[in-house]
């Protein structure tokens, strides 16, 4: 015959284990397995490139770094953090390109809109094209002069437009 007394120990561990399965969902939920991570190395001052996204892949052959899925960049020595569908990083050439809804932020504020950027590391320049028919937009911090905002020079009157045909 069972006893209805039990010990402590067993009620500790039906507690644990009450405990561990919603613990051990959330966290399934929360941080899904296929997101990876990484980070690439710049030479020079060897500042962090750190990409998270669903599938990372590395050729070590070509020296190209091709991310995913979701993907988030983010380059603190830059001051970019950028989403789109898929990156690629040529280590060689030192560019990164990024495709597919892609959105770029500035430390600052400016951004930028865009299907396809390439983002030329040395020189600091992006290149960005559209969907087809489509624009690409980019947002520009302007600093205001001090006096308010309003400049002593009036802005130059600008031409109509003309038809070409």
């Amino acid at each position: 015959m069972m006893s209805c007394y039990q010990s402590p120990i067993s009620q500790m561990r039906r507690f644990g284990l009450a405990l561990l399965l919603p613990v051990s969902l959330l966290g399934t939920i929360a941080f899904p397995t296929q997101v990876q991570t990484a980070t690439a190395q710049t030479s020079g001052g060897n500042s962090p490139l750190t990409i998270h996204s669903d599938f990372q892949e590395y050729n070590a052959k070509t020296q190209v770094a091709t991310a995913r899925g979701n993907v988030q960049m983010l380059y603190p020595t830059r001051g970019i953090q950028a989403t789109a569908a898929q990156a690629q990083y040529f280590t060689k050439e030192r560019r990164i390109d990024l495709s597919g809804n892609v959105y770029i932020l500035q430390k600052g504020g400016n951004s930028i809109r865009a299907e396809k950027v390439a983002y030329l590391i040395d020189e600091g320049r992006f290149v960005a094209l559209p969907q087809s028919n489509r624009q690409v937009e980019s947002i520009y911090m302007v600093n205001e002069s001090e006096n308010g905002g309003q400049s002593n020079t009036p802005a130059p009157s600008t031409p109509g437009l003309r038809r070409s045909n």
